[in-house]
């Protein structure tokens, strides 16, 4: 698979490698394994880099058939948002002073999206008002007593839980996990109204407009302002998108301008309002900037 040359496979490595307890996809010696399930058929993948520019698929499972392999293909394609032409960015951030920093150092990076809208939401909701590497730990929790499970080679991997499993799921069972209770109510609900079909990635992305998807995805229980932002940026590819309620997001632009106090959130949208449809993108560079304490900003 021929990547674009503003792609930096271990960049997003670094992104998806940021807890060592997520439980979707293990990476071991640059190497990324996906398990991945089409038409009731799991496969395991394993995804690297080659040196001509180039990203590596092999199924270490029984090679599906050829549907199959095109299905994951275009899957992969779309988790890295390969198919998005990023020179204009890279033209925008060049002179700009919150992003011209973080561009050049995270280079290649590319907008890791979250494929599935059941995940997407139901992270999102996990994250609310908690530390990161907490919400991990739920995460891992709800993946591994709920999630599809797959032995191969001595390694296990996980499927997130579908809206079937979860709508079966009484609160109780979710609370054991030490999700809160509304968090677990919130989880079946969403669950129940995507196993019946009430809500769908399609039908979302046939709206008129992501302001309408917004809208939508705040009639549902724990959904905010916050969560549909950070849905229509992870999950449906909103070039808008940009939560400028987000703590790490203040935090990031506080340290790439040198304030001493973060900014309000009317002083973050007023910043994001010079990165026409490219605010999206700057989000996800400045979370990559908080990762592992790094500070991008020059003196």
């Amino acid at each position: 698979m021929r990547t674009p040359k503003e792609f930096d496979f271990s960049q997003c490595l670094k992104f998806l490698a940021r807890s060592a307890k997520e439980p979707c996809h293990l990476i071991e010696d640059n190497t990324l394994y996906k398990l991945l399930k089409f038409d009731s058929e799991a496969a395991v993948l394993k995804i690297w880099h080659h040196r001509d520019n180039s990203l590596c698929l092999n199924f270490l499972t029984p090679l599906p058939p050829k549907p199959i392999r095109d299905m994951a293909a275009k899957y992969v394609w779309n988790w890295f948002d390969l198919g998005i032409e990023l020179k204009p960015f890279y033209r925008l951030a060049k002179n700009d002073a919150i992003l011209k920093h973080i561009t050049k150092d995270f280079f290649g990076l590319r907008m890791i999206t979250i494929i599935d809208l059941f995940e997407a939401i139901s992270w999102a909701i996990i994250g609310q008002q908690i530390n990161l590497e907490f919400a991990y730990t739920l995460k891992k929790r709800l993946v591994q007593s709920f999630g599809e499970k797959f032995c191969f080679d001595k390694k296990v991997f996980y499927l997130f839980p579908t809206p079937q499993v979860i709508s079966e799921r009484t609160v109780g069972d979710l609370k054991r996990l030490q999700l809160t209770g509304r968090k677990s109510e919130y989880l079946i609900e969403l669950a129940l109204k995507m196993k019946d079909g009430g809500l769908t990635k399609k039908a979302l992305l046939e709206k008129d407009g992501f302001g309408t998807i917004r809208t939508e995805l705040m009639q549902l229980r724990g959904v905010g302002k916050w969560t549909a932002e950070y849905v229509c940026l992870r999950c449906l590819k909103d070039p808008a998108a940009f939560p400028v309620d987000d703590v790490g997001l203040q935090n990031a632009v506080m340290q790439q301008l040198g304030l001493s106090l973060k900014p309000t959130a009317d002083e973050i949208l007023r910043y994001s309002s010079r990165w026409d449809n490219w605010q999206a993108y700057a989000a996800f560079f400045l979370w990559r900037s908080l990762i592992g304490n790094v500070n991008s900003k020059r003196s």
